[in-house]
């Protein structure tokens, strides 16, 4: 069963949380970045992305950088600017996205968990994003940011956040990604304790829904400093990390596209009478189709956006990854036809979060820049949950979530 537990947050006064507070790390460049924070002296952006306090030339991963970020960090605690609550708590973030609305519970989850598979994934991990964020976590002694997990709803968690939710909240904000924030403190020792209690007793696994790299890296940062802890045991803060737990009901997840840049040596005509070999073309339009259903995808290429059904020899409704709208993709048009066949490397493919619209995808093929784009039909929590129960990884750019969590809500430090 998952063990979450209540922590002592470190929190920025209600009047800056929105100047700190900030998106996470990894959705941005650091010109973006650095765009973000120019005006912002207290945005936590020069903690996470401290390479924008130098010349565009410094290596982002340098020791430079990763110290700057511990001396930004050290100046906003002693400034004030960041205050550790006197008790341990759990809190609630809510998240309203386009009259959307999710409410999870910011906890902290034990690395072991991870390690013994309580805390399950669905994407393979890259050694050198796990050590960029495990060595800022090393500088900081603190998660900085939180992960974003899920786990299968349990009414009674829900009727707790149901009684939390009715009082005044702490933080309530509309940042600049048009998303509203509100976040509640859990100052009542018996309900923290409740909670701990259900999901020790009623969760039987978490899912890593965004951020696997950071749960990898305080997995092996736990490890670290247990390893140089003489008198270690086991309920020191570095045995946790912080994660936002959202029951899977309330998630939404986003389709994630694709773009190419050839069609392989094939004219448009050829390729669309490929394509027509595995799949139905069942419409075509000159404004954007949007996929209805799973295995339905729309194509578009010189013009014209084409409906698609992807014929039944091409899946397996039985298999977890067989069935998966992306693996279609990938097998019968990407590496049969267009000779795609490592998504993370091949540089003639590139991906488009569901979140910027189809537009983008037609705009990106007028442009020239591409010369065919596919929009998928999003995945669902159930089958996500259903690769991580059978210890199976998704292919690349699969899931899309949105909203994505605020960094600089609540931070947890490891000592």
């Amino acid at each position: 069963m998952a063990t979450i537990k209540p922590f002592k947050g470190l929190r920025p006064p209600k009047s800056i949380v929105q100047e700190l507070s900030c998106l996470p790390y990894d959705v941005m460049s650091s010109q973006e970045a650095a765009r973000m924070a120019s005006d912002k002296s207290a945005s936590l952006l020069h903690v996470t992305r401290a390479e924008i306090n130098f010349d565009h030339e410094v290596d982002p991963h340098s020791t430079e950088v990763y110290r700057q970020a511990a001396q930004v960090f050290d100046r906003f605690i002693h400034n004030g600017l960041l205050v550790q609550d006197e008790e341990s708590c759990f809190y609630v973030y809510a998240q309203n996205m386009q009259g959307h609305t999710q409410y999870g519970i910011v906890g902290a989850a034990a690395y072991e968990d991870y390690l013994r598979g309580i805390i399950k994934k669905h994407e393979l991990t890259r050694p050198d994003k796990e050590d960029d964020r495990m060595i800022l976590t090393r500088y900081l002694r603190a998660n900085i940011e939180p992960v974003f997990f899920s786990y299968r709803a349990v009414e009674e968690i829900d009727q707790i956040v149901e009684q939390v939710i009715r009082s005044k909240p702490d933080y309530d904000f509309e940042a600049e990604d048009k998303v509203r924030h509100t976040f509640w403190v859990i100052r009542n020792p018996e309900i923290n304790m409740q909670i701990e209690q259900l999901f020790d007793q009623k969760v039987e696994s978490t899912y890593v829904a965004d951020g696997h790299h950071r749960t990898a890296a305080a997995a092996r940062i736990g490890q670290e400093f247990k390893s140089a802890n003489p008198q270690h045991r086991g309920d020191e803060p570095y045995n946790y990390f912080m994660a936002v737990h959202f029951p899977d009901n309330q998630l939404q997840i986003l389709d994630y596209n694709r773009t190419i840049k050839d069609l392989n040596g094939l004219t448009p005509k050829e390729f669309v009478d490929s394509i027509s070999e595995n799949f139905e073309i069942l419409s075509t339009s000159q404004t954007p189709i949007r996929p209805s259903a799973r295995h339905m995808f729309s194509m578009y290429i010189d013009g014209l956006w084409y409906e698609l059904k992807a014929k039944s020899h091409t899946y397996d409704d039985k298999d977890p990854i067989k069935s998966l709208d992306v693996t279609i993709l990938s097998k019968f048009v990407l590496e049969n036809m267009l000779d795609i066949k490592d998504l993370r490397t091949d540089t003639r493919i590139d991906f488009v979060g569901g979140i910027r619209g189809l537009d983008t995808l037609s705009a990106r093929v007028d442009s020239g820049s591409m010369r065919v784009a596919f929009a998928l039909f999003p995945v669902s929590m159930d089958q996500l949950i259903r690769i991580a129960d059978t210890d199976q990884i998704m292919p690349p750019k699969t899931t899309w979530f949105e909203p994505k969590l605020r960094s600089g809500l609540v931070i947890h430090k490891l000592d």
